[in-house]
């Protein structure tokens, strides 16, 4: 597997509505920044943010700018725009994953936001 596979794996569980599929994506002390800039820490707190993502209906496309790897550790990013029924949004991505010993990655830091704010697309 190669660090930016989690790109499609995250699409792939978002738009099947899998939060627990999002959630194993994640290493369990993982760092997830908010929107406001606060840290959710952990399964469960980044849990509670995919699901409400999830519950706003829609799709998310995902498209790797890039994945610098360098021995277990990866700086990937990602330029992402979702689309429901009541909005769009768009932004690009700031991430840090670690290759586990089954060689999957896990995000260990994880900035939806790190483009900058989300913006109506």
């Amino acid at each position: 597997m190669e660090p930016a596979d989690i790109h499609g794996q995250v699409e792939r569980a978002f738009n099947a509505g899998d939060a627990d599929g999002l959630v194993a994506l994640y290493e369990p002390d993982a760092r997830m920044v908010n929107p406001d800039g606060s840290f959710a820490i952990g399964h469960d707190a980044i849990r509670e943010i995919w699901a409400g993502f999830i519950s706003l209906g829609g799709q998310i496309t995902m498209t790797t700018r890039y994945a610098v790897e360098m021995g277990d550790i990866a700086l990937l990013s990602n330029e992402w725009s979702f689309v429901s029924q009541h909005m769009k949004a768009a932004s690009s991505t700031a991430e840090v994953a670690r290759r586990q010993a089954d060689g999957n990655w896990l995000y260990i830091i994880d900035n939806p936001y790190g483009g900058g704010s989300v913006e109506d697309a």
